[in-house]
């Protein structure tokens, strides 16, 4: 068993404890993802580049927190649609590479479509 699948098989077991399922639609689980990922940039808000780089550690510790969230809320997403993160995340590389060829990508942040 991988990570991934041992922290899914935990969130279900988690989730069916506490008789959860009933809320985890894909479209609750969603909207939870979405309020934890803006948690993650309330962390971040105000600072400079630069600070954002080299965190406090009170700073960095509710990140880690928030990325947690964001992770189990994505992980259980995935499941509940049956959807695998990683395999979906390993073709997006390879589609972005095709959209993003390194030669006219590399240190140019616009948009595949203005390259």
């Amino acid at each position: 068993m991988t990570e991934l699948e041992g922290l899914r098989e935990q969130l279900r077991n988690f989730s069916a404890a506490r008789d959860w399922d009933q809320f985890h639609s894909p479209k609750n689980l969603a909207m939870a993802l979405s309020v934890e990922a803006g948690e993650l940039l309330e962390v971040f808000q105000w600072l400079t580049e630069e600070q954002s780089r080299s965190l406090e550690p009170k700073a960095q510790a509710a990140v880690s927190d928030e990325i947690a969230d964001v992770l189990l809320y994505l992980i259980r997403l995935g499941d509940q649609l049956g959807i695998d993160p990683v395999a979906a995340a390993h073709r997006k590389i390879v589609e972005n590479a095709q959209k993003y060829p390194a030669d006219k990508a590399r240190g140019n942040s616009k948009k595949y479509t203005e390259l």
